[in-house]
């Protein structure tokens, strides 16, 4: 008897902690409000899988439940529908009465709305995360399923992994073998090039290099005789300052004599003009002085001419 009730108390308590662990690490949740929704993905969901978490800004708020794959023939495109189950006790509004849980549909009014991302670089698994985000439009794909849906957006790994798909890599790869080829051309041209550039730049900095040395040589050589130069110019220059100044008041007297011989001409030429004036006794005067002078040596001119044809006359003199 105490075996049996020993087996009964170890199954019991096997399917207490079975139970246990389906509560704690499943998604069977009997004392907590669950919702069903849906996320419909265009592209592809590597990494995503039955059980992943369902994220709001970090915060787990349910799980993955079912992938499926929905084709239309009308649009011949593939959708994902990601099922997902949400635990509403968590989500409440603000302002409103302890234990207030909003609609699926009023949250997706709000803006509500889900993304795919990698949850591991290391293992490559993904997750769903959810967000406010009433700037992004809602699409909707109701005649894919009458679950509630909640709208997605492409997220940001998506996109970097779509802009790299279709990146044009051929092109790409042309453009790239093109600058290989021209960088090679350039690299042999200048192989060819930089020995003659190199040694035509070495026989210019040596012969810049021997300028240098030149004018430095003879700037040390005229050194000496310049600084003896500018010595001299300075004596130069201090011997003419003070001879300008001793010659200073020479100057300056020679000038005021020079004034006063001008003033004395002035005055004379004044009185010889009041001499010669036609109306004054002295220019009479010495009119009739000149006349003398004249009738004198005209007879005197005579005299000369007769001495000259008669040289007796100076002994014998003239007969009456």
């Amino acid at each position: 008897m105490n075996r049996q009730a020993l087996v009964g108390a170890f199954v019991l308590g096997g399917l207490a902690l079975m139970i246990s662990a389906f509560v704690f690490f499943g998604n069977f949740h009997p004392f907590t409000h669950m919702d069903r929704a849906v996320l419909i993905f265009r592209g592809s969901t590597n990494g995503l899988s039955v059980g992943a978490p369902v994220n709001f800004r970090g915060v787990q708020v349910g799980a993955v439940d079912r992938i499926a794959i929905e084709y239309d023939p009308k649009t011949r495109e593939a959708y994902i529908p990601v099922y997902v189950t949400l635990r509403r006790d968590d989500i409440l509004v603000a302002g409103e009465k302890h234990g207030h849980l909003p609609s699926l549909h009023d949250l997706v009014d709000h803006g509500l709305r889900g993304e795919m991302n990698l949850k591991s670089f290391v293992t490559g698994t993904s997750q769903i995360d959810l967000d406010i985000s009433p700037g992004t439009p809602a699409v909707l794909h109701p005649e894919l399923t009458d679950v509630t849906e909640i709208p997605t957006r492409q997220s940001s790994i998506q996109a970097i992994t779509n802009t790299l798909t279709h990146l044009p890599l051929r092109k790409l790869s042309d453009d790239a073998s093109a600058t290989l080829a021209i960088v090679h051309h350039l690299a042999e041209t200048l192989d060819q090039r930089l020995p003659a550039l190199a040694d035509s730049v070495q026989a210019t900095s040596d012969h810049s290099r021997e300028t240098v040395d030149a004018a430095h040589q003879m700037i040390t050589t005229l050194q000496p005789q310049l600084l003896h130069t500018l010595q001299s110019v300075d004596r130069l220059a201090s011997t003419g300052t003070e001879q300008l100044s001793a010659r200073g008041q020479e100057l300056h007297l020679l000038l005021q004599n020079s004034r006063s011989t001008m003033d004395t001409a002035n005055k004379t030429l004044t009185n010889l003009q009041s001499m010669t004036s036609p109306r004054s006794m002295d220019r009479a005067n010495l009119d009739s002085a000149l006349r003398d002078i004249a009738s004198a040596a005209a007879a005197l001119r005579g005299f000369a001419n007769d001495v000259e044809r008669n040289p007796q006359l100076l002994l014998t003199g003239r007969r009456q």
